[in-house]
């Protein structure tokens, strides 16, 4: 992990940070359908079958051409793409982020380790006191899952998140923070020196990603994983299927604004009056 950030929910560990991957150009181009030339007399003759099977290979070839990696990296195009189907998949993504929340804002959750920790020489501890220090936007870099760090990549400039404790006496959302930079490429990955150097990342062509954010507030009364897991228990409450508590080794992980304003109102119960 990185100087701080914490265990990650996903296959692979990691902390908070993560670094975007350039996305590469795609290399399977559909191929184009081959134009039938009707034979003078044969044509009429054609068989059922022939014109099944002309009919599968289309659609495969559509198929293809329309497909997206499953990873969310970036990927453009192909010529042969029908463009009824993009501009559908174009609109779909568009409307997400205002699915939740009617003014577009998104919302996640970010882990990081508030006692020390030590990785190649390197505390990476990093605790919402430590946000709360710095004086200028700080990078959440470190992020060594895919999931996650497509997550950072998903963000916008002015969305909120929750600042969790993990891997710690008692874990706990402790505060929030906002995204104040999308996602640049995670240049500790290409240092040697860094708890979290991956080799097969480049600056040329850069694997991970990271987001700057900014301090808002410290709770009063963190509202820790105990109480998180309780509530995820009872049939049809807003967090039910919270990302954070199905995938409990993702670092960075996605909040609904249902999930966010339950929340929000338990700390408000509990005196802590949320900035948004």
């Amino acid at each position: 992990m990185p100087k701080r950030k914490a265990k990650d929910l996903g296959a692979s560990e990691e902390p908070r940070r993560s670094s975007r991957r350039i996305s590469t150009k795609s290399e399977d181009v559909a191929p184009e359908p081959s134009a039938r030339v009707p034979a003078p007399k044969k044509a009429k003759k054609e068989s059922k079958k022939e014109l099944k099977n002309d009919s599968k290979a289309a659609e495969k070839t559509e198929t293809v051409a329309n497909g997206k990696e499953e990873e969310g990296l970036d990927d453009k195009s192909t010529k042969q793409a029908e463009p009824s189907k993009p501009t559908t998949a174009t609109t779909t993504a568009k409307a997400k982020p205002t699915e939740d929340s009617p003014t577009g804002r998104q919302y996640w959750l970010l882990k990081a380790e508030p006692e020390s920790r030590i990785e190649k020489g390197k505390d990476i501890k990093f605790s919402i006191d430590d946000l709360a220090a710095k004086t200028e936007p700080e990078p959440w870099d470190g992020i060594r899952n895919f999931a996650a760090r497509n997550n950072l990549r998903a963000m916008k400039k002015g969305d909120l998140a929750f600042f969790y404790h993990s891997s710690c006496k008692v874990p706990a959302i402790v505060g929030t923070m906002e995204i104040v930079q999308e996602h640049t490429p995670d240049l500790t990955a290409h240092d040697p020196s860094a708890p979290y150097y991956d080799a097969s990342s480049k600056p040329s062509d850069p694997k991970w990603s990271i987001v700057h954010v900014t301090f808002k507030q410290k709770l009063n009364t963190p509202i820790t994983l105990k109480e998180l897991k309780e509530w995820q228990t009872e049939k049809g409450h807003p967090l039910e299927s919270m990302q954070m508590l199905k995938l409990t080794r993702m670092s960075v992980s996605k909040v609904s604004e249902g999930e966010w304003q339950f929340l929000v109102g338990e700390m408000e119960k509990r005196g802590d009056v949320i900035e948004q």
